[in-house]
């Protein structure tokens, strides 16, 4: 059994430029590069997928749904896997016991308490004026 890794959806998985529209609806395209990276973690990690659409009506479908939409429209364009093994997601409706999680809105606690203004000034990656994610 490999260790669970807990992907958020909105602004891991989807690009979330347009930002919440709904549980159900997901307007945007995949952040590049994920699926490259999945097939890779897929080797080491079952790979799951929480978000605070999970919840909510509508939400783990349309997460399911827009995800084999997206990953079909990669492959049509050239993406190319590194693998024969099927790509498989789980897709919880509670955040589950993970080894590890990703998340664009986390805060890694190291043991000393963070103060609250340098929270507060906290941004995304892709809130940050370039998709690199730089200052």
């Amino acid at each position: 059994m490999k260790p669970i890794l807990c992907l958020d959806f909105d602004g891991v998985i989807h690009s979330y430029t347009s930002g919440w529209k709904g549980a159900d609806v997901i307007p945007d395209d995949v952040v590049p590069g994920f699926f490259e990276w999945a097939e890779q973690a897929a080797r080491h990690f079952e790979l799951h997928i929480f978000s605070s659409r999970s919840r909510q009506p509508g939400g783990r479908d349309a997460m399911m749904l827009w995800l084999a939409e997206q990953r079909r429209r990669w492959r049509a364009s050239s993406g190319r896997t590194e693998t024969n093994d099927v790509l498989t997601f789980e897709f919880p409706e509670e955040k589950p016991p993970a080894f590890l999680s990703i998340d664009d809105r986390g805060f890694c606690f190291e043991g000393t308490w963070p103060d609250p203004a340098e929270l507060l000034a906290f941004r995304p990656w892709n809130k940050r004026g370039c998709l690199g994610g730089g200052s």
